[in-house]
């Protein structure tokens, strides 16, 4: 048995998205099926729907910031049950028994995630399909309880820009205390403000733009520097111990390398591929600094994320959409004009 389904798929890397029916698996001992009420528009959604990356297959339906209602259960599932809202990020499975799995870092598996789309099943080989749809299937061990009283909407791209900065805040141990910048002031550089001042740092944001001062004021920072502006970079040296690095494409990183203090780390969580101009070690080797590149969380520190988020009332900045726009979003997407997340009422599929 399985169940048909309606979504939003790209048919090739040109064409744009539009409605697709598939089927969903009927679930096994240990899935849940959700209803999607809401999935947020993640830049790798528009990256893979036109194979920027080179591995996407067809037909491909995007979303991986997935929140909805449990609708029904297999036999073997006790962490859920129905009607409870749950959410689902870029992983829908993993092999379970490599060491980063066995240290629940899901992410990192050593024989390969299953992704929430554009990937295969791992017991039946079937392409996985992601959020932008009816419904979804998924083992019981990749889903997340989301917490009361959090916007549902506002809360779908904690899925994926939330969990992308708050990993590296964790593992770089962010307190109080702790001095951290952000670079970048879009949908994962939001996150990064908000969840590094509610953690109890001190935050700095990089930007090339004087006309987001105030609004990242309002999301928390401390304190803002022009990255084009020789002197403010000048004052900002030996200032931060962390600093997330959420631009999407090839930049020069050497800038900010002598405002790390000694021992201070720039973790990249945008890029992906290769970095343009070459590193500069100097920088590194007279201050023992360290680049390092961090991707999504593992699904123990998810749900940690999302508690975490809950007790402080964390969602991300959103403009809703119906699905029936989502072209238009992506172009908006690439303009950056969107603060700072769009997200899909799912409800809107129905029209």
């Amino acid at each position: 048995m399985t169940m048909n389904v309606l979504g939003f798929a790209a048919q090739s890397a040109s064409d744009a998205l539009a409605p697709f029916r598939f089927e969903r698996r009927d679930l096994r001992p240990d899935d849940v099926e959700i209803e999607i009420l809401f999935c947020g528009v993640c830049h790798s959604d528009l990256h893979m729907a036109r194979n920027d990356w080179g591995w996407s297959f067809y037909p491909l339906v995007p979303g991986h910031e997935i929140v909805g209602r449990v609708v029904s259960v297999g036999e073997a599932v006790s962490k859920f049950n129905v009607g409870e809202h749950v959410g689902i990020g870029c992983m829908v499975d993993s092999c379970q028994h490599c060491a980063p799995c066995e240290q629940g870092l899901e992410q990192y598996c050593e024989n390969g995630h299953t992704l929430t789309y554009a990937s295969k099943d791992r017991i039946d080989g079937s392409p996985t399909y992601g959020g932008y749809s009816e419904k979804i299937v998924a083992t019981e061990r990749f889903v997340v309880k989301m917490p009361d009283g959090l916007n549902l909407a506002g809360a779908a791209p904690l899925l994926c820009a939330g969990i992308t900065t708050w990993s590296p805040l964790r593992h770089w141990q962010v307190g109080p205390g702790s001095r951290v910048a952000i670079v970048g002031l879009g949908g994962l550089g939001h996150m990064g403000i908000k969840l590094a001042k509610a953690l109890g740092a001190e935050v700095t944001l990089f930007t090339r733009s004087p006309g987001k001062e105030a609004d990242a004021r309002r999301l928390g920072a401390d304190h803002i520097v022009l990255s084009t502006d020789a002197g403010q970079m000048a004052a900002a040296r030996k200032q931060f111990n962390l600093i997330i690095d959420t631009v999407p494409y090839q930049h020069d990183v050497n800038p900010y390398l002598p405002t790390l203090t000694l021992n201070g780390t720039l973790v990249l969580v945008g890029l992906v591929g290769d970095l343009a101009p070459t590193l500069s070690t100097v920088p590194l080797i007279l201050g023992r600094k360290s680049v390092a590149g961090s991707v999504i969380g593992g699904i123990a520190e998810t749900q940690e994320m999302l508690d975490f988020c809950g007790q402080h009332g964390i969602t991300s900045e959103i403009e809703v959409i119906r699905i029936q726009d989502i072209n238009t979003a992506y172009e908006r997407m690439l303009k950056s004009d969107v603060k700072y997340r769009f997200v899909i009422d799912l409800a809107t599929l129905k029209d």
